[in-house]
């Protein structure tokens, strides 16, 4: 029965990406007046785009990880996004059309110069998309007001890097410039939100070395993400941990200036009990905090939010969501993360803030008004 259901999973897993593609096929591709050969090869080269993600599990074992050059997955990435977007469209002029006939009883038409323009528009738009998922992302500042922050911690600096997904896309060169550039951004505290990579220990030791060159005052800090937990998590604590990041699963650091205290702490991702690991509890993260002291916590998915800021939270810093991607998709994540998914939210008295991330997952990797960011926050006081 679990082999069953294993490839019953698998089936509906690749059916589902097959889809666009699928639609594309018979409501783009064969009402064009070209050959059959032609529509036959175009058919047969939508399907192989549309099962990306099954030649990344035959690359690696994992759809998680696809293990082509960097050009082939900046190329699978364009086409898988093309397609999808064009499906789009497609469903958009099958819907005018529709509304169309349904005022004038005319013939159903479309001149077959719309079809091409949809194609070239979705090609473009994917392109624009790759070359912004895949670009060293800027530093974004934000400011946060915390109440009753101390004094002392007035105008403290945090850098937030967030799912960087070291992988075959965002290579060594890539984690290179983002660590040149976080430790250009001055900051006081460096914190890194989960999702560090896609692949094993032994694929990415190349990608992770430059981590171990993060940089500030008060050190780097670091939960895991979901994706840790894909790829032997122990194993990669410990890897991390060698590269001077001090990660902080359901634990705490507290920063001192001149008598004061800021806490930084850190729970582990929701994922962690399917992959029998300790699940996130902020209570032991809180566990023997200097009382009355600001928390900033950490914490890879936003879901939890209400209940962080109900514990007296002051600010929480998330991922995970990759801010939607797509400007309209964002919409669709948001009841799988409890309404959270871009950008700076008030909750109760506690602010959260979720990164579009600074990488994204290679097996999507499209971003259309929804960019990356390395997110520099600066902490203002606020008498409450």
């Amino acid at each position: 029965m679990l082999g069953y259901e294993r490839v019953r999973s698998f089936a509906i897993f690749h059916l589902f990406f097959a889809l666009p593609s699928l639609l594309v096929i018979a409501r783009w591709l064969l009402p064009l007046s070209l050959p059959v050969w032609i529509k036959l090869a175009g058919a047969i080269a939508l399907l192989v785009v549309s099962q990306y993600h099954l030649w990344s599990r035959f690359s690696s074992g994992s759809v998680f990880a696809p293990e082509f050059p960097r050009p082939v997955v900046l190329l699978f990435n364009w086409a898988f996004g093309a397609v999808l977007l064009l499906a789009v469209m497609q469903i958009a002029i099958d819907v005018a059309n529709l509304v169309e006939w349904s005022i004038r009883r005319g013939a159903w038409s479309m001149p077959e110069a719309v079809r091409y323009a949809a194609a070239a528009l979705a090609m473009l738009l994917a392109a624009i998309g790759v070359a912004n998922a895949a670009r060293v992302p800027p530093v974004t500042d934000v400011t946060v007001a915390i109440p009753n922050l101390p004094p002392q911690f007035e105008g403290y600096r945090l850098l937030q890097l967030t799912d960087l997904h070291l992988s075959r896309l965002f290579t060594v060169r890539w984690a290179q410039a983002v660590v040149e550039r976080a430790n250009a951004a001055g900051a006081d505290s460096i914190v890194v939100t989960g999702d560090f990579i896609d692949g094993s220990v032994q694929m990415r030791r190349d990608e992770v070395k430059p981590l171990a060159q993060l940089r500030a005052a008060d050190g780097v800090f670091a939960v895991p993400g979901n994706h840790e937990y894909f790829f032997d998590y122990p194993a990669w604590m410990r890897r991390i941990d060698e590269q001077g990041i001090r990660m902080l699963p359901n634990a705490h650091v507290a920063l001192r200036r001149d008598g004061a205290a800021l806490v930084i702490a850190g729970v582990t991702d929701l994922s962690a009990r399917g992959a029998g690991q300790q699940p996130p509890d902020l209570s032991a993260a809180l566990a023997g905090a200097p009382a009355g002291a600001p928390v900033v916590l950490l914490d890879h998915q936003p879901r939890n939010a209400r209940a962080a800021a109900a514990r007296g939270v002051a600010l929480q810093l998330s991922g995970h969501t990759h801010g939607g991607m797509i400007v309209g998709l964002a919409r669709l994540l948001e009841p799988a993360n409890a309404g959270f998914v871009s950008g700076k939210y008030q909750v109760g008295d506690m602010t959260l803030y979720v990164s579009n991330g600074t990488g994204l997952w290679p097996g999507f990797a499209l971003r259309l008004g929804r960019p990356s960011e390395m997110t520099r926050l600066t902490l203002r006081r606020t008498v409450g």
